[in-house]
Parts: C-alpha cells; structure tokens; sequence
C-alpha cells in the first residue's frame, strides 16, 4: 500500500509518503473547519523525512492556530492548495499531511476523531472509532511502533 503519492489540483507540486504515517486524525474544532471550510480536517501525521517532494517546490506560509503558537502551512505556489503542516510541537520534524491530496486518499483513514466537542451536530462517527471530546493522550491511543518511531525520531533534536 505504501509508498503514496498526492498532489496540488494544479499538479505543479507532487509528493510521496514513503511509508504508513504515524496516526491519522480526523479533527473537530471550529479552527479546522474554518481554516478548510468544512467539517472537519483529516491530517496523516508522518516523519518529515519520510515525507519526499517529488516535483516543484511548496511554499511554507506561516498561519495562525489556535494554540497561539502557529502553523506553518506547505502550499503549492500556484493553485495555493494546502498539501501539509507543520505544528509548534514538533515543528519542521513532522508533517501533518492532508489526507484529501493522496492520490488515494481511502488509503488512510482516522485513527481517531479529536475535538469531537465541537464536530457538527448532524456528523455521526462509526461505532467503535476511537474519539475524545479535546485531544488525546498518545500513549494510550498510538500504536507501539509509531511510539517508537516518534522517540526515535525526537531523539535526532
């Protein structure tokens, strides 16, 4: 299944996931849905350097979040197509791909539903889905190879 390849709409910008992500969110909160006027944001979060650019060049613009801390946000210059973020908390190290710009994206679905406190009323999550109110202790919730390769990955700092 893997590697993955996704993209822009413009197809100026290709990328490969070289291998299955750490853990893939389905988050809730009212910023995701504003920032990607939808329901929610389905993010595959994978090592940075896992993550190949094939062809052209994104461009990295810094956004606001809602922690205060920011985000910085991989677009494609062209089409302006969000493809990938990177967080505050482990900043460039991890990319939080968006899911919806796979080639395949039912290659990846959520591990978990975040901020379901704030989902739309109407969405229904499936039985048996793991989903917290806010956000989620890893520990409890990621696999023990991603934990692993998470501690590995900080320990390159």
């Amino acid at each position: 299944m893997f590697p993955l390849e996704g993209g822009c709409d413009c197809k100026a910008v290709r990328y490969r996931m070289e291998t299955k992500p750490l853990f893939v969110h389905c988050c809730h909160c009212r910023w995701c849905q504003r920032e990607t006027g939808a329901s929610f944001a389905l993010n595959a979060l994978i090592e940075s350097d896992r993550l190949s650019v094939l062809k052209g060049k994104p461009e990295i613009v810094d956004t606001p979040s809602n922690s205060g801390k920011g985000q910085k946000i991989a677009r494609c210059p062209n089409c302006r197509l969000a493809l990938w973020s990177h967080y505050a908390g482990a900043g460039p190290l991890i990319s939080f791909v968006r899911v919806g710009t796979l080639d395949n994206p039912d290659a990846a679905p959520p591990d978990i539903h975040i901020f379901t406190e704030s989902k739309q009323p109407w969405l229904v999550l499936p039985a048996g889905m793991p989903a917290v109110p806010v956000y989620y202790e890893r520990d409890k919730y990621w696999p023990p190879e991603s934990l692993e390769r998470r501690k590995a990955l900080l320990a390159k700092r």
